[in-house]
């Protein structure tokens, strides 16, 4: 029935599909990141993401099903491939990429994937006003709206996928009393920390032969760097997002204590240790003086950005920066009882020592991803 609506709908343009669609039987509302009201079917079970890359890994593990997301973009796909998603559920790497093109969307290979829902980067207004033309429901997602507190967003994100799949096996609550406990505990362990103990970090969200990423004080960085113990090198930066582009000099300038590389990137540790980036120094930096570099983890998508296992991000940080106030805190038997708890799935040791130890292959692909 859904399909044939969409097939009627697709040639149709704004308030007439959109008209035809919220016809269909059983249809009720979900509120967006932008405060649309949007009719989606009642049971939702096919779900395509397009610019909104976090949600393609959120999706599945909330709805604990492979078979969910019908379609995503490459550079989330990269991440399942790479990453623990695609090992846990496994049919998700059967998730057609080719309806995304960077950024921007084929609308006839979107229609022939038949989604009862499409997920959309909420300041994109031609997108979504693209799918809703072509009468699909379109839900914005924000990951700006909060000004990248993690936290803030992912809850955000929760929220939309409660309203999306109430009768999910994850359910919010045990995920809230989870990433409370977490949290709780980096709290109380960094409870008195001086400003002086608290170390510069910088975050390389990119590196590639031709640019150097990092986070200004309006990406996720600033978030992480407060939260786990640290003070962000590059704050006085304010340029938004992935805009903050950086030199080699700039790098040398800042001389972080500790320097973090996202999933974003190709780049390992050993390439800035071992100075085997062409045309670039690193050696004489205090964080590489002291092997303080570190490649962050990736477990159901990369860590930088919020994730529904993002509490395990929180203290996979607190500990790197201060391993002295977290000696005692198993990091493999606290991600275990997380997946656990929260997707009732046994970690192995070699699965935990993949998610601190991720693949370089999930940066490929990704130059442009949030």
């Amino acid at each position: 029935m859904h399909a044939l609506l969409r097939r009627l709908a697709a040639p149709l343009a704004g308030f007439a599909a959109l008209s035809l669609l919220t016809l269909s039987a059983g249809a009720r509302t979900v509120t967006d990141d932008n405060g649309a009201s949007v009719e989606v079917p009642d049971k939702v079970e096919r779900v395509a993401v397009a610019n909104i890359f976090p949600l393609a890994a959120a999706v599945t593990a909330y709805t604990q099903s492979g078979e969910t997301v019908i379609g995503m973009h490459p550079a989330s796909y990269a991440a399942a491939k790479n990453g623990l998603l695609g090992e846990l559920w496994p049919e998700v790497l059967k998730a057609d990429t080719g309806f995304m093109t960077g950024n921007v969307l084929n609308v006839e290979a979107l229609l022939s994937l038949d989604p009862d829902v499409v997920l959309v980067n909420a300041p994109d207004k031609r997108t979504l006003e693209t799918v809703r033309n072509a009468g699909l429901p379109a839900v914005a997602v924000s990951a700006t709206k909060w000004d990248y507190d993690v936290e803030k967003t992912r809850a955000s994100w929760m929220r939309i996928l409660g309203e999306l799949f109430p009768e999910a096996p994850v359910k919010p609550e045990v995920v809230g009393a989870e990433s409370e406990r977490l949290a709780s505990l980096v709290t109380e362990r960094l409870a008195g920390l001086e400003e002086k103990d608290r170390p510069s970090v910088l975050f390389l969200v990119r590196l590639s032969p031709t640019e150097i990423v990092t986070s200004g004080k309006h990406f996720f960085g600033q978030y992480w760097a407060n939260a786990a113990g640290g003070r962000n090198a590059a704050e006085h930066i304010t340029l938004q997002n992935a805009n903050a582009v950086i030199t080699m000099e700039d790098v040398h300038a800042l001389d972080p204590d500790v320097i973090l590389l996202t999933n974003f990137t190709t780049a390992e540790p050993q390439d800035l240790l071992e100075n085997r980036t062409e045309g670039r120094d690193w050696q004489g930096l205090r964080a590489v003086e002291k092997k303080a570099v570190h490649k962050m983890p990736l477990g159901l998508y990369r860590s930088f950005t919020p994730s529904i296992d993002s509490p395990l991000t929180l203290l996979w940080m607190a500990k790197t920066l201060h391993p002295e106030r977290f000696a005692d805190v198993d990091l493999a038997a606290e991600t275990k009882r997380f997946y656990k708890t929260v997707f009732g799935a046994d970690l192995t040791d070699a699965q935990v020592e993949r998610i601190y130890r991720p693949a370089k292959a999930a940066g490929v692909g990704a130059a442009r991803a949030r």
